[in-house]
């Protein structure tokens, strides 16, 4: 019988988190899914973690060599054979009804291509630290997702596979018939390139559910150093968009380098580089200062927590840290509930 919902989750080197990702597919209420994990080459344990799970809807396949995160979703979607294509990263976690909403939210609405949720931030050990990523839901455009990326992470996305047949392209460095979907030219941003060429060159339309179904992890570690092959990585999607999308860049391409600066420099705060998030944030006020406007609470945030990390002593800093999250935190899960978020979904327990 050929599943409803394919699921890709690709693994690399993440022994201490895939257990809890595989369980946290098979405890969905929806239960008409494949689950394909595509190894790609992991060098720790993470493959025998996913060989001890019996369950006979999973399936996984793997690569003789190490090939990056877009080429691992690009298998997984080779193998797929679900009505519908979902991801989820394998650090992170999903709310056992979030398949459930989506194909109800993809059956109803026949002209979205990509269903994504709101996300719920868990800490490296995966207890909710109630802070959320609140996108807009709808009227979601190209220049809107260009400047600002709603779906927000790996993990948030169900796809309609008609959706991805649109954009899939043959990659001419493989002398076979080898489809793309996502560019594995890149390591990184190669989500949003793939959302902005389907926005950009299909029909299909992109649409938000607002139940915080997806929980993703914010990992220890990381260097500031890597917040520069980010930004590269972000221009080299920019360089590639303009040559099918010159118009929406034209009017976009400014304002979307200032949000991206502006995300770079919320991720140099959370490494804890106070100097280098000033730097970003000063530079994003400078390419595009609409963002002022246009998103005043973000940016002004943004702004004085970079300058707070780089003046106060850590431990100072810490303090308000945890306060301005919190305030944060309780009003936007206010606002979920204002949008008819049932309360069981808030507090469900992930262990």
């Amino acid at each position: 019988m050929i599943p409803s919902v394919s699921v890709i989750m690709p693994v690399y080197n993440v022994e201490a988190f895939v257990s809890k990702a595989i369980q946290s597919v098979l405890a969905q209420s929806y239960t008409d899914f494949e689950l394909i994990i595509v190894n790609d080459c992991a060098t720790d344990n993470s493959l025998a973690k996913c060989q001890n799970f019996s369950d006979s809807r999973i399936r996984i396949v793997t690569h003789t060599a190490n090939k990056g995160l877009a080429a691992a979703r690009n298998t997984g979607i080779r193998h797929a054979i679900g009505r519908y294509v979902a991801f989820i990263d394998s650090d992170d976690l999903w709310h056992p009804d979030k398949l459930m909403l989506h194909v109800e939210h993809l059956k109803n609405s026949p002209k979205v291509g990509i269903s994504f949720s709101r996300s719920s931030f868990i800490d490296y050990h995966g207890n909710p630290i109630n802070f959320f990523q609140m996108p807009q839901l709808t009227n979601i455009n190209p220049g809107h997702l260009l400047c600002r990326n709603p779906v927000g992470n790996g993990s948030a996305p169900v796809i309609r596979r008609e959706t991805l047949n649109e954009i899939r392209f043959q990659a001419l460095n493989h002398t076979e018939s080898y489809s793309c979907y996502f560019d594995e030219n890149f390591r990184q941003s190669e989500d949003i390139e793939c959302w902005f060429r389907i926005l950009a060159t299909t029909q299909w339309k992109m649409e938000g559910i607002p139940e915080p179904l997806t929980y993703y992890r914010l990992n220890h570690g990381g260097l500031s150093s890597n917040l520069t092959k980010q930004l590269a990585s972000w221009e080299q999607m920019i360089t590639k968009a303009r040559r099918f999308a010159p118009k929406i860049l034209k009017i976009h391409e400014n304002a979307a380098r200032a949000y991206q600066l502006r995300y770079l420099a919320r991720q140099a705060i959370r490494l804890g580089d106070g100097k280098m998030a000033k730097n970003l944030v000063n530079q994003a006020l400078i390419t595009s200062p609409t963002i002022l406007i246009t998103e005043t609470s973000r940016t002004l945030t943004t702004l004085f927590a970079a300058y707070l990390q780089w003046l106060l002593p850590s431990s100072i800093y810490k303090i308000c840290e945890t306060a301005g999250q919190y305030y944060i935190g309780y009003r936007q899960k206010m606002r979920i509930k204002r949008d008819g978020v049932k309360p069981s979904v808030l507090s469900s327990n992930l262990k």
